[in-house]
């Protein structure tokens, strides 16, 4: 994985706790994993799809 080793994620980690915190750790790893998800949906184009089963959903409640 681009040659980092254990030592080096370890560094990464510690850096990035001070810099956001322990507090908001939680909040930047979901806003990071939701923004990976949908720049892979946008590759694939399945917004459209999904898009599509939130308003059958919607028109079915």
């Amino acid at each position: 994985m681009f040659g980092l080793g254990v030592q080096e994620l370890l560094i990464i980690l510690v850096l990035v706790l001070i810099i956001f915190g322990a507090g908001k750790l939680p909040q930047v790893g979901s806003a990071l994993g939701k923004g990976i998800k949908n720049f892979k949906h946008g590759l694939k184009g399945e917004e459209q799809e999904e898009d599509k089963k939130k308003l059958d959903d919607n028109e079915q409640k």
